[in-house]
């Protein structure tokens, strides 16, 4: 990967660009000495098609000074914009600099949109449909990506509009989680579980915590062995939000579900990682964001 980040190819593209324009120039002026000679009447000799004749006519001036304008532009515009190398140009421009510009000038065009809702909780924002309206183009912008256009998620993305949360889903929650994002980390735990048939009994254990089936012998084998998972999953499985450990009880599985996918969790571990949102969202987009997330859940029919 150092290759395509080393300074080689920066030197390398400004090289180019100026053998182009080079050659370009001795194109000009090779053509504006050469004289071909001509025939009587004018022309190269050259015939196509029997009565094409190719004339030995000179440019056009005015074709021949765009040509001269365009080089002397080129040259113009390496000066005062990044193209040589590491020069960065005489206007220091650069294109993060002009998306922050932007983005602040949009900002701030919308902030008069997103007055009417910053002093309105969450619940009030999210029973008004303009507002929801808003905080769906939100959510189709910055999160449908990861998880789904409907919220509903898919493996290794939670799903948004239920009321399983990892962290737990208060609007002062979804806010933080929004703005700070979230790294999740489950270590490999088959070393401290024991035998690799530890393990397998284990997953027993946690399937038949959520009622799912399993092998019940296997699993009443792997309840002692469970205390390795109690640090963050709690004696009763049913998880930590403080840890973002979930709840093992409920029947929801953002891995994968089955004995396989437990064996494999608990072996190679899992990390998950949400973004943090605060240098793309303002305060109040975060306000109206959280609030829509918040009523996705609650919202009549959510499944709890």
């Amino acid at each position: 990967m150092s290759d395509f980040t080393s300074n080689f190819w920066s030197v390398y593209v400004a090289g180019i660009t100026l053998v182009g324009i080079l050659a370009c120039l001795v194109l000009l002026w090779v053509t504006a000495r050469k004289k071909v000679p001509a025939t009587a009447d004018n022309s190269t000799g050259h015939v196509w098609d029997e009565d094409l004749r190719e004339m030995n006519n000179p440019l056009p001036r005015w074709w021949v000074w765009m040509f001269v304008l365009t080089i002397v532009f080129s040259l113009l515009y390496l000066v005062a914009y990044p193209g040589l190398g590491s020069y960065e140009g005489k206007l220091a421009w650069t294109s993060q600099a002009e998306h922050t510009n932007e983005m602040n000038k949009a900002a701030k065009a919308l902030e008069p949109l997103y007055a009417r809702y910053t002093g309105l909780s969450a619940e009030q924002v999210a029973a008004d449909a303009s507002a929801m309206a808003i905080g769906e183009r939100l959510f189709m912008n910055n999160c449908a990506q990861c998880h789904g256009s409907d919220a509903r998620g898919s493996k290794g993305f939670p799903n948004l509009a239920d009321a399983d949360w990892l962290h737990g889903g208060t609007p002062d929650k979804i806010k933080e989680t929004l703005v700070k994002g979230r790294t999740g980390n489950m270590p490999p735990m088959a070393a401290a579980v024991g035998t690799p048939d530890d393990v397998k009994n284990v997953a027993n254990y946690v399937l038949s915590l959520s009622g799912s089936p399993h092998d019940s012998l296997r699993a009443s084998l792997g309840k002692s062995k469970f205390g390795a998972c109690a640090a963050c999953h709690g004696m009763d499985g049913k998880g930590n939000q403080a840890l973002g450990a979930p709840n093992l009880t409920d029947g929801v599985w953002l891995h994968g579900w089955g004995e396989n996918a437990i064996i494999s969790i608990i072996t190679t571990g899992k990390v998950n990682q949400m973004p943090a949102q605060a240098d793309k969202l303002t305060e109040a987009q975060v306000h109206v964001l959280a609030s829509y997330i918040w009523g996705l859940s609650n919202r009549s029919g959510a499944k709890p």
